[in-house]
């Protein structure tokens, strides 16, 4: 089964030994970041390094100034690993390995675009902002995203792209130094907290046949309860919960807005990358099959993102669901932990029944103890 292991450009920039050691844990391909979210990330095995700061959302190669020449949103380039293209020359070292690469690039989160321009961001009920979370319906957002898809996927010596946080962002997100964990909500209450109020949501809950004025104060009415103490309504489906709480008519509008403008999104980056990509270069959105949820694996309509994307990525345990929905042909990649100290468990990697590959999270962050345990499970999987 093919495999892919996600790298930081700085995993392999001035480390010589990097591609060497990843062609030796018996991956085919590196999923390389061309696109991503500030992080504070480890480098046990680097000569130089242990500690990457990034600072801020960026691309790790030049952008084209002239594609976003007068644009409000546009991607800022990193400064923290040197020379004029990292992910060209992490690229170009794993290609010398013989390890093909694809890039990894995310869309909807990026906290200091959000920071910088508030009105793009998804605004809570309570009229609160997520500067993490650029809200998918905002025709500025959309045009954003298939720009930065199309040029960040599309780099020299790439087979294909996946799209991560392509669709909505809520919630449910790590910020810096978080401290939201005082009253945990369940995923209803996580729904109820990430249901964005902009002015292009409003609009949008309002044509799908709903109020929102009235939706937002249901909102509020239902979240309290929790902010006291209370517990989520148990029984029956995710939806079923959430349209008790919100009557069945708002709930179904305002999912059927957010599924909406999800797919336009999805569908506007997936068609800007295919424009700008030669012939069999492959398209893959990380993704929930949930439609409802949020995050950096978004909720996606199977049936529907698969009439024009490759195929999806999704967390292990999410395969089960996604399976049967696939049509021929389509790629279902399972994204397993192999960081023990993060969770993963790399002696027990597995391939979920439905999965057509697998993608291993993360090789430059694990332990030199996770990858000799990865390769051993992925030589025993065949």
């Amino acid at each position: 089964m093919r495999s892919s292991a996600f790298l930081y450009p700085w995993d392999v920039v001035g480390d010589p030994g990097a591609p060497k050691r990843l062609a030796a844990l018996g991956v085919q391909q590196a999923t390389l970041a061309a696109a991503y979210h500030s992080t504070r990330a480890l480098t046990p095995r680097h000569p130089d390094t242990r500690i990457v700061t990034a600072r801020h959302s960026a691309v790790y190669y030049p952008p084209d100034r002239a594609r976003w020449r007068g644009r409000a949103l546009r991607p800022y380039e990193q400064g923290w690993v040197p020379g004029p293209d990292p992910f060209e020359a992490a690229r170009s070292a794993l290609a010398a390995a013989g390890i093909d690469v694809h890039a990894w690039v995310v869309l909807a989160h990026n906290s200091r675009l959000g920071a910088e321009n508030p009105r793009i961001t998804v605004r809570n009920a309570y009229g609160e902002r997520y500067p993490w979370a650029l809200c998918v319906a905002q025709p500025e957002v959309v045009e954003y995203g298939a720009l930065l898809a199309a040029e960040a996927a599309v780099r020299p010596g790439v087979g294909g792209v996946e799209l991560e946080s392509c669709g909505w962002y809520g919630l449910a997100h790590l910020h810096a130094h978080d401290k939201i964990a005082g009253v945990p909500l369940g995923p209803v209450g996580q729904y109820l907290m990430s249901l964005c109020f902009c002015d292009s949501c409003e609009r949008g809950y309002a044509g799908a046949g709903t109020d929102p004025a009235a939706l937002r104060a249901g909102v509020r009415a239902a979240l309290e309860p929790l902010w006291r103490g209370g517990e989520e309504p148990s029984g029956g489906s995710e939806r079923e919960r959430i349209e008790a709480l919100l009557g069945a008519c708002p709930a179904g509008a305002a999912l059927a807005h957010r599924a909406a403008a999800a797919y336009t999104f999805q569908r506007t980056a997936v068609e800007a990358v295919r424009a700008a990509a030669g012939p069999g270069f492959r398209i893959l959105l990380h993704a929930d099959p949930v439609t409802h949820h949020t995050g950096a694996n978004c909720g996606v309509e199977v049936d529907r993102v698969l009439g024009f994307a490759d195929g999806l990525v999704v967390p292990a345990p999410l395969v089960a669901g996604a399976a049967p929905l696939l049509p021929a042909g389509a790629v279902l990649a399972a994204n397993l932990g192999i960081v023990a100290g993060a969770g993963g468990d790399p002696a027990g990697l597995y391939a979920p029944e439905g999965a057509t590959e697998l993608r291993l999270y993360h090789a430059g962050l694990a332990s030199d103890d996770d990858l000799r345990k990865t390769a051993a499970a992925l030589r025993a999987l065949g």
